[in-house]
């Protein structure tokens, strides 16, 4: 979805023509995987960050362009706020220090970006859901100028056919209504990308599937929602109500949503494709002159553009990646449950986590996934956000177990052995597992301190919800700018 389109009017005919190419380029895809004609070495891991932008005061500044142009810097892009930034690391091998490089190579794009928007009256934050977000900020005004998210945002309310409807019960409970998909801006996240071949693609999928509510719950930074104090990461529900295209019948008649968990483990990588192809109708119905079948005939790695597109239109929480590099295919698995923040090295901590156990789970002997149902790991998701650090959550052996204690016994050992396997430094595998060890011995983590510190405010100055939500991220952003993990953050 990141690809710039036109301003256009959608006809039949496009969704026909459209519908048409997809299929022939899932027929092309099909057989690429049949030639292995896809890269395999190096398998290589990506980064991309989503950040908000902030006033002095800490609200929301509505100025992407201005700061994206005071950067100016081609690996960061806008997003559908304008209060929003993202950032994309270039991919690199996953051995040696390259997760130490990595923690510097962001800590200085970060540093030099902030220097930027300083100058044009903005800070960055890095923090699932901006806690001074109102509701009032998320409207048609606030969504950026791209022509793609404007085209967006008229399909996808062109196929609900009704305003959306956004309730969540935490804490505290929402009710809200939408007549854009703008609050989806309101969800900044963090995406990892590991290149995989199309052989090992449906177990590292499945192993990425089987723990995305163990990430989440260790990592969870988004505990408020227009004021109100919800789920520990509020940003899973939000995303997954914030753009449904589905009326309320359509829920009941047990059709997918776009943002989705998935209904299975997979044997191949080519079951996702086929799948949003047949679950999902259009919603960005362009078509490109490339042929694909002529290409690869001609020897020549395919775009097959109108399947990406497609692709990046269905929101699955692990999704499948395909792309050519220097005339090059490959795969990739984008995984996509967590917030940003609070700092880069928590955030690199996690990248460490995240690839530590996913390979140590993918090249087991005896698959996770055969010993758990698919159901068991989507509702560990929903614990997972629900509850945060105090998630109750199921594994194989253990049963219902706290995702404290499964992470200390089983998860951080298999990160170790993972990271081992694909030859990380020790010492940095050290420090950053010591990270996600600590906030498990803490009960610290991004949404607990804010929690935490929301509260100490409230209860020891007497200040409304409001301000103290604002000097709360005041302080959050003095904190993220440490680079000290958020399990040693004082409360304010």
């Amino acid at each position: 979805m990141g690809r710039d389109v036109p301003a256009i009017i959608v006809s039949q005919q496009d969704r026909r023509a459209y519908r048409e190419k997809v299929r022939l380029c899932l027929d092309v895809f099909a057989r690429m995987l049949r030639e292995s004609r896809f890269e395999t070495e190096p398998q290589q891991v990506g980064l991309e960050i989503e950040v908000n932008l902030v006033d002095q005061a800490g609200r929301p500044s509505m100025k992407n362009i201005e700061v994206l142009g005071a950067i100016a810097d081609p690996s960061w892009a806008s997003e559908l706020g304008q209060f929003n930034l993202e950032i994309n690391v270039p991919p690199r091998p996953m051995t040696g220090d390259a997760l130490r490089r990595l923690e510097d190579r962001v800590r200085r794009s970060l540093n030099h970006a902030n220097q930027r928007a300083l100058e044009a009256g903005s800070r960055l934050v890095m923090v699932g859901i901006l806690p001074t977000l109102r509701e009032s900020d998320v409207g048609e005004q606030a969504m950026s100028t791209d022509p793609r998210y404007r085209l967006l945002n008229e399909q996808m309310f062109a196929a609900r056919g009704e305003e959306m409807r956004i309730a969540i019960e935490g804490a505290e409970r929402l009710l809200a209504h939408a007549d854009t998909i703008a609050p989806e801006a309101a969800c900044t996240s963090v995406q990892f990308h590991l290149q995989v071949s199309p052989e090992a693609f449906s177990s590292y999928w499945n192993a990425a599937q089987a723990v995305a509510g163990i990430q989440v719950a260790l990592a969870a930074n988004s505990p408020f929602l227009f004021g109100k104090q919800l789920w520990r990461e509020t940003r899973i529900t939000l995303f997954e109500q914030a753009t449904d295209t589905r009326p309320e019948e359509l829920k009941e008649q047990g059709v997918r949503p776009r943002v989705w968990f998935g209904d299975r483990w997979i044997t191949s990588v080519f079951d996702l494709f086929e799948e949003n192809l047949r679950y999902f109708p259009a919603l960005l119905p362009l078509v490109e002159d490339e042929d694909p079948a002529a290409a690869l005939d001609r020897g020549e790695a395919p775009q097959l553009a109108e399947l990406t597109l497609h692709n990046g239109t269905v929101y699955r929480w692990n999704r499948p990646v395909y792309a050519v590099v220097g005339g090059k295919p490959h795969l990739r698995v984008e995984n996509r449950v967590l917030p940003a923040g609070p700092t880069v090295v928590d955030v690199v901590a996690n990248a460490a986590f995240y690839y530590g156990v996913i390979r140590a789970l993918a090249e087991a002997e005896r698959p996770v996934w055969t010993q758990m149902s698919f159901s068991a790991a989507a509702d560990n998701l929903v614990e997972g956000a629900r509850h945060g650090l105090d998630a109750q959550v199921y594994w194989p052996g253990m049963g219902q177990v706290p995702v404290t204690e499964l992470t200390l016994r089983r998860l951080l050992p298999m990160a170790w052995d993972g990271l081992r396997e694909w030859g990380v430094d020790q010492a940095d595998a050290d420090r950053l597992l010591g990270i996600i060890e600590q906030r498990c011995l803490t009960g610290r983590n991004g949404a607990t301190w804010q929690i935490e510190s929301v509260r100490a405010l409230s209860n020891g100055t007497g200040l409304d919800r409001g301000e103290a939500l604002r000097r709360m991220t005041q302080g959050y952003i003095e904190r993220m700018n440490t680079n000290d993990p958020v399990h040693t953050w004082p409360p304010n």
